[in-house]
């Protein structure tokens, strides 16, 4: 329960001393840190939670703090009498698939096909099963598949649940330490994707504290632009690092998050539970790339381990305190799954600044998500991307692109051809499928095999297990399960080895196939263009952005003769076939959709802070804003720095 902004920052002892003039006598409890919130451990938790009088609603006004009630650990039971109360109390309609312990916030999970069944008739079911087993009790519907990352991340959060909750009350003692003299000042530093896309890392300094949003990865064969500024003197000591925020789950924005701790950060990581799992299987294949290819990798296993353990869970909309003088709250950027715009109330009363960081935003309603929120109460500056912000940068509507894609694969498969995409395996994969299923659905073409290689199931499974943070129409098909599921449709079929690689590769018949990776950076797609790229019966279809330097940009500017690896060999291969770029797929908005997204946000921003843009577009863009609005625009290089306030 979120109420409010804090006026005043209030020490540990001084909340501890607010809340006991509230907590009526008798009722015992202890209250702890639980990273930006204020958790009350208590024996009586129903004392706090009854609806004539919510004593943790008035806790909340008091403190403007963010509430958690957590049972005593004396209250819960054992794992196996968790496991009989929930087979003896919900009915079988319900129909248990699941049940997951998180013993660091006293939490078990039902998951289940009718959640209706399982809570019961004004909860009952759950009141009932709760005062039996001590925990908090939480009913989610079953996903329609099962996510791999998802079940090893709950398994290792579980392992690892007294050394969380260790590390929750670390990060709020940080977070409620004395306040530093000195006047207030906000300053953000360029540490990657300035005049470039890829590795975005962005510093927010103040007086008080430093927070940093994002640490990606560029996706070049130059390795040593790969990492964004590590050593940049801003940064170190890691140990003055107070948090780390995560706006999305692609590469660029994530991708060496696992270096920051083989380095030895140790604090908190702020992100949405779909970045979490997402952010945790790209991450892994990143590491497997690497090996494959014969390049030393830049983090271990252990890394991304240390990373999953330090992750902060945050819902949009939950206000929540980072650092003593931060306030975040996340909202939807509509990119991605999970995909936030990063919102920060910085300071206080006449000094408070508010920053808002866009992510990779789409202002539009996409077949999967709704359009990035612009509903914030003020903002004084905006860091905003550029991918798209040059004057040409003009993209086709969703629905224009759908039936792009639907011409070319009629026209494709009438001559008896292939079609490969190269897909991140996080957005663009799930939109392109989206379309697919309603051109067969439809009847307009007879279905064909539609092959999935690389982590596209994978990711395709965790976007089941987090429905909540899809658009309210597939939502409903995707609860309702079965072929009411599009990701559940017969003609999609996993490649799962390497031999069902190579007979697809030989095989004369039409077909469908997406796979990593999206920029044509490696992964299985490299085999795809290697045997079909010759042939001018079949097409490469780009359906995501390209970045300068990466195969599929060299593609897409007309290369006929591009050279690739085999065995350590290096040849050339002969590009015949049919290329097509269908750009209404992105996941980031158009310079019209920008300028619209600013424009909604009112009072327009004080300034304005362009990057993730190559040197001409985010320049361009800059100076499109500023005609437009009036307002101070930057387009900053990597390593300089802007002061705010």
């Amino acid at each position: 329960m979120t109420i409010g902004s804090a006026r005043l920052r209030l020490t540990l002892p001084e909340i501890k001393k607010k809340v006991a003039g509230l907590v009526p006598k008798g009722i015992d409890y202890e209250v702890d840190l639980e990273a930006g919130s204020i958790a009350i451990i208590t024996d009586q938790p129903n004392a706090f939670a009854v609806r004539s009088d919510n004593l943790t609603v008035r806790i909340a006004k008091s403190i403007k703090r963010r509430i958690v009630v957590r049972p005593h650990p004396g209250m819960l039971s054992s794992e196996t009498e968790v496991h009989d109360a929930v087979n003896r109390i919900m009915p079988p309609e319900a129909e248990i698939r699941n049940i997951w312990l998180d013993p660091a916030l006293s939490e078990v999970i039902l998951e289940c096909d009718d959640p209706a069944s399982a809570v019961g008739p004004k909860g009952s079911n759950v009141i009932s099963l709760r005062e039996e087993i001590g925990w908090l009790v939480k009913v989610v519907r079953a996903p329609a598949r099962e996510s791999r990352t998802q079940h090893d991340i709950r398994r290792y959060r579980k392992e690892m649940a007294d050394e969380r909750r260790s590390l929750m009350r670390k990060f709020g003692t940080r977070i409620y330490r004395p306040q530093r003299p000195g006047e207030p000042w906000v300053r953000v530093s360029a540490l990657g994707s300035y005049r470039e896309v890829g590795r975005a890392m962005h510093l927010v300094t103040t007086n008080e504290s430093k927070v940093l949003v994002d640490v990606g990865a560029k996706p070049t064969n130059n390795q040593n632009e790969v990492q964004p500024f590590f050593a940049a003197p801003e940064l170190l000591p890691l140990d003055n690092l107070d948090a780390v925020v995560i706006t999305h789950a692609h590469v660029d924005h994530i991708g060496m998050l696992p270096v920051l701790f083989r380095y030895g950060y140790r604090g908190p990581v702020y992100c949405t539970p779909p970045t979490r799992d997402l952010m945790t299987l790209l991450q892994i294949d990143y590491l497997k790339v690497s090996q494959a290819e014969g390049r030393e990798p830049p983090y271990s296993k252990a890394d991304i381990q240390e990373c999953i353990k330090h992750v902060v869970d945050v819902n949009w909309g939950d206000k929540t305190d980072i650092a003593p003088d931060v306030k975040m709250t996340l909202e939807n950027a509509g990119h991605i799954l999970g995909s936030s715009s990063v919102y920060m109330q910085i300071g206080e009363g006449k000094s408070e600044h508010r920053l808002l960081f866009s992510g990779d935003i789409k202002y539009e309603k996409s077949w999967l998500f709704d359009a990035a929120t612009v509903r914030f109460p003020k903002v004084d500056t905006l860091v905003i991307e550029s991918t798209y912000g040059g004057p040409q940068s003009i993209q086709p509507t969703r629905q224009q692109a759908s039936q792009e894609l639907q011409d070319l694969v009629i026209d494709t498969l009438n001559r008896n051809g292939k079609i490969f995409c190269p897909v991140f395996a996080v957005g663009r994969s799930q939109e392109v499928m989206l379309a697919l299923d309603e051109l067969f659905k439809s009847g307009r073409v007879s279905p064909v095999t539609v092959w999935l290689d690389g982590m596209i199931t994978e990711a395709s499974a965790i976007h089941s297990s987090h429905a909540d943070f899809l658009n309210r129409g597939l939502r409903k098909k995707m609860l309702k399960g079965g072929e009411e599921n599009p990701f559940n449709s017969s003609w999609f079929k996993q490649v799962d080895s390497r031999e069902l690689r190579e007979s697809i590769l030989l095989d004369p018949n039409p077909c469908i196939v997406l796979a990593t990776s999206g920029m044509m950076t490696g992964g299985p797609i490299i085999e795809y263009l290697k045997h079909w790229a010759p042939d001018a019966g079949n097409t490469l279809c780009f359906v995501g952005y390209q970045a300068s330097g990466t195969l599929g940009r060299r593609l897409q500017e007309g290369h006929s003769h591009v050279p690739l690896m085999d065995g350590g060999q290096t040849y050339m291969v002969n590009v015949s076939c049919n290329m097509v770029v269908i750009d209404g797929f992105s996941g980031h908005s158009d310079r019209n959709q920008l300028m619209d997204y600013v424009s909604a946000l009112s009072p327009t921003p004080r300034k304005i802070i362009c990057h993730h843009g190559d040197p001409q577009t985010c320049n361009a863009f800059r100076m499109g804003l500023r005609e437009r609005f009036k307002v101070q625009t930057y387009a900053p290089a990597n390593l300089e720095t802007l002061r705010l306030a």
